[in-house]
């Protein structure tokens, strides 16, 4: 049974900046949104934790391009995620978590899980 998600706009296409990522709060938690204009797809998002140190800091990491794979470098401990399936590049036993994204006008969405509280309400 597949988990029910949703699409939450988190941000206007205004807040992003090119080759870099801003962080966004969603129902999940904090998500790192990057904008990478010069490829296609140009919208990543992933979570905004590095696991090797659970500082939220990725949104922060430097951007760049390993081997064709887009990548965001963490600002603390350097290891590479791939923005497209998360994984890190120097040890593939850790990944951090990747979200659908896309652009809606202005808008930009994240698709997240319901959370319990909104289950209830619906």
């Amino acid at each position: 049974m597949r988990a029910r998600t949703r699409w939450e706009a988190v941000c206007t296409v205004n807040d992003l900046v090119p080759e870099s990522g801003i962080a966004v709060w969603t129902p999940d938690g904090p998500v790192a949104v990057f904008y990478l204009p010069h490829r296609l797809p140009a919208l990543f998002a992933i979570s905004h934790a590095d696991p090797f140190s659970g500082a939220n800091v990725l949104a922060r990491g430097i951007t760049g391009d390993l081997k064709g794979e887009p990548v965001v470098a963490s600002p603390l401990y350097k290891q590479h995620f791939s923005l497209r399936t998360g994984i890190c590049l120097e040890d593939d036993s850790v990944r951090v978590k990747t979200y659908p994204v896309l652009l809606d006008g202005e808008q930009i969405l994240l698709e997240v899980p319901f959370t319990q509280r909104e289950s209830i309400a619906a």
